[in-house]
């Protein structure tokens, strides 16, 4: 007899490789503002989640395309942390957020080992993989966008890595950062990373950014998660 606890725990687990520290500069567009972020040692997903990980911790995968190995999408960035959550306390572990102050008012736990959106500067020094220019490969063999996509989202795992393991940072589906994007212009929005199927291979590059608010669903964004556990 099959022990359901434990197919879902696997159902769940989300594979991770070791991100090494590193430095990345990041650019604002609208302020023409260049800035260095220092990156500590972390642990990313080597894929998007998936419909069959979303659902064995949610109960239910919310997306428009349907198959387990298809990107979860059509989630908000309040559902990515809150998956985070509940993928953190089914492995055990202390969640990296606390939501207790309601929408919008998500605080990280300090210290915390638990699964989380990674950093805005963490996810583009995870995509270059210590790669110079605007992909780290060539776009066909790497991404599915509007060029290659056939207008469809496709599993994950099926283009090539990059230096360091890591599928679809750039492609198949736009990726929620934990970041506000611009508060002083946007408010609550929170950043989006990566570019999706439906974008022109311009759109499809390491520091391309995207904007938008936290409760938005579509079906071309999805996340990944991080951690800094060891």
């Amino acid at each position: 007899m099959t022990d359901r606890s434990t197919t879902s725990r696997a159902a769940a687990a989300v594979p991770t490789v070791i991100v090494p520290s590193g430095r990345v500069q990041l650019h604002d567009r609208r302020t023409q503002e260049r800035w260095d972020v220092d990156v500590a040692p972390f642990r990313l997903g080597t894929t998007a989640v998936t419909q069959e990980q979303y659902a064995a911790v949610t109960g239910h995968p919310p997306s428009v395309a349907t198959g387990d190995g298809l990107p979860v999408e059509s989630v908000s960035w309040e559902d990515a942390v809150a998956f985070c959550n509940a993928l953190s306390e089914q492995d055990g572990i202390t969640p990296a957020y606390d939501l207790a102050a309601g929408p919008g008012g998500v605080v990280p736990v300090p210290g915390s080992p638990g699964y989380r959106l990674p950093t805005e500067a963490e996810w583009e020094h995870a995509c270059r993989a210590g790669t110079v220019g605007p992909r780290y490969g060539d776009i066909d063999e790497i991404a599915w966008y509007e060029g290659n996509s056939g207008d469809r989202i496709h599993p994950v795992g099926t283009r090539a890595p990059n230096p360091w393991g890591l599928h679809d940072m750039l492609g198949n589906v736009w990726e929620w950062c934990w970041d506000l994007y611009d508060p002083d212009v946007y408010g609550s929005y929170r950043v989006l990373r990566g570019g999706g199927w439906s974008d022109p291979h311009w759109s499809v590059r390491a520091g391309v950014r995207r904007r938008s608010h936290p409760t938005y669903r579509i079906d071309d964004v999805g996340f990944r998660v991080a951690t800094s556990k060891d």
